[in-house]
């Protein structure tokens, strides 16, 4: 009989350490993809900060051509700087969006992440810009 109950212990033993070997891993595991996906809701972040200066930037884009069409009877923006540098402020801050939904894609590809895991931990951020239709713009 002892020697059946020196055999149950050590099984106890053997399955007990086994339990805390395999906790032990999944806690590793689920720590790294926790990090992981904390970048990635910071980069998302910042996409959305980069969607509202786009915004943003169209906005001032069409104020700029409506004061011109309306007031100075404008439509050509040859020569017009102003104009130019919107344009080029918005191609790059789309350069800014493309190159952070890049990095996300090669995070989530690196760590073998899919967007359910992404998104049962973090709160989706609009990346894309959306027009407001409800409202006529103003001009400046």
């Amino acid at each position: 009989m002892s020697k059946l109950w020196d055999d149950l212990k050590k099984n106890m033993k053997d399955w007990g350490d086994a339990a805390v070997e395999k906790a032990e891993e999944v806690s590793k595991i689920a720590v790294a993809k926790t990090e992981e996906i904390t970048r990635v809701s910071k980069i998302k972040i910042e996409i959305h900060q980069l969607s509202r200066d786009i915004s943003a930037s169209y906005e001032k884009l069409g104020r700029l051509s409506y004061k011109h069409a309306r007031e100075d009877n404008m439509v050509n923006f040859t020569g017009n700087t102003e104009f130019y540098q919107l344009v080029q402020r918005i191609d790059d801050i789309q350069s800014a969006l493309d190159e952070k939904k890049a990095e996300i894609e090669r995070i989530k590809k690196e760590y073998d992440l899919n967007d359910e895991e992404i998104s049962v931990l973090s709160e989706d951020v609009k990346t894309e810009p959306q027009p407001e239709t409800d409202r006529p713009a103003e001009p400046e």
